[in-house]
């Protein structure tokens, strides 16, 4: 399961083409229209949630709510739309329209414009803008179907914005429901309000923040991914779906760096029975994933974001029409969208685990896999 996205931040709408969808997969638009609403939450969202108000329209593959073995094709309106038509113009002319030269700090906006040899920096930040994940959910919400049919969820919560951080925890003491109901995706209480007093202080002096998110799938079988190829190895595949995510500069799994501090009888899980005879870890160091593979315990991947780059106190730099230094370009933005891509996140490891379970399990049928997958995990069965 793969997917394709089209369309720019301020354009008619955002299109994802999800390839390679099973036969048999029964769909509910309520769901992805969920999945779309969490993304847009969140304590520090900018002016353009109050404008959107996203639900995906369904253009083909999916039939009396069912996937018939085509192409998935899902359109998201961009209501914001009309506000930019002229700017936006498809066969206008761009004669009146005043360019963006100043290119953002951290952001897309120079090496796009290095790279593509465009003028006006708008050709690159429409399309690098983060509206575009709006698309990677609604592709996400399929795959999180998927993994339903075999008992996996994925799930996150936000860890860390600015300076409040509730720490390291195991997704035992998360618990999804406070996570919900918390507008900054965060399971404590007091470093909730924590967050969003760094939120506010950084927007009364036009700064943005960043911070920590994790990602939890949880009902996992072991041996997923490969051990043989690096293009097999699912903590890679993870890896760079997660890292796709724009600001997200960094990732771990299970203990991840701090595991370079401490020796190997403090790091590696020690393999144990549970008391129904099944092979388990007695922790979860790894994060879920060992050689490349799951092991069964639940995958657990951390996720640094970076502040987002639109300052409303922009940094300098240089005017690409004069030479001359300049403040960089401001567009209405967030000042922290760490909760939003925390969902995003949920998306990308569901498209990456649900594509592993059409690897081990076969990818055209869904009743198909569910037989491979009733005959697989009697196998292994201790």
């Amino acid at each position: 399961m793969r997917y394709t996205t089209a369309g720019e931040s301020h354009g008619p709408a955002l299109i994802t083409v999800v390839s390679d969808v099973p036969h048999g997969l029964e769909l509910d638009k309520t769901a992805i229209d969920l999945e779309l609403a969490r993304r847009q939450r969140g304590y520090g969202r900018g002016g353009r949630m109050a404008i959107e108000s996203d639900a995906v329209t369904v253009l083909s593959g999916v039939r009396f709510g069912r996937t018939i073995g085509s192409p998935v094709t899902l359109l998201i309106e961009n209501r914001d739309a009309a506000n930019w038509s002229a700017i936006m113009d498809p066969w206008g002319s761009d004669e009146g329209v005043e360019p963006v030269t100043a290119p953002r700090p951290g952001h897309a906006d120079l090496p796009g414009c290095q790279r593509t040899g465009a003028r006006d920096v708008r050709d690159i930040l429409e399309r690098a803008s983060a509206r575009e994940t709006a698309a990677r959910v609604a592709a996400g919400a399929i795959a999180k179907a998927l993994l339903a049919e075999f008992g996996v969820v994925v799930r996150s919560w936000v860890e860390a914005i600015g300076p409040a951080s509730t720490g390291p925890r195991v997704p035992d003491a998360v618990a999804p429901d406070v996570v919900e109901a918390s507008d900054v995706r965060c399971p404590d209480a007091a470093v909730s309000q924590d967050m969003r007093s760094a939120i506010d202080a950084a927007r009364d002096v036009g700064e943005s923040l960043g911070g920590v998110f994790v990602v939890v799938a949880e009902g996992l079988v072991p041996g997923l991914g490969g051990y043989a190829q690096a293009h097999e190895r699912l903590d890679a595949r993870l890896a760079a779906a997660v890292v796709s995510i724009p600001a997200v500069k960094g990732v771990e799994f299970g203990d991840g760096f701090a595991c370079a501090t401490r020796p190997g009888s403090e790091v590696h899980d020690e393999i144990v029975l549970d008391a129904t005879g099944v092979l388990r870890r007695a922790t979860n160091r790894a994060g879920g994933l060992e050689g490349g593979m799951t092991n069964g315990e639940p995958v657990l991947v951390r996720a640094a974001m970076k502040p987002i780059p639109t300052l409303m106190r922009p940094l300098s730099t240089i005017d690409l029409a004069t030479g001359e230094v300049a403040d960089a370009a401001r567009e209405r933005s967030d000042v922290c969208a760490v909760p939003a891509a925390a969902v995003v996140a949920e998306a990308e490891v569901a498209l990456v685990l649900a594509d592993a379970y059409q690897d081990l399990f076969g990818g055209g049928c869904v009743e198909d896999m569910r037989t491979a997958y009733e005959s697989y995990t009697a196998r292994i069965a201790w």
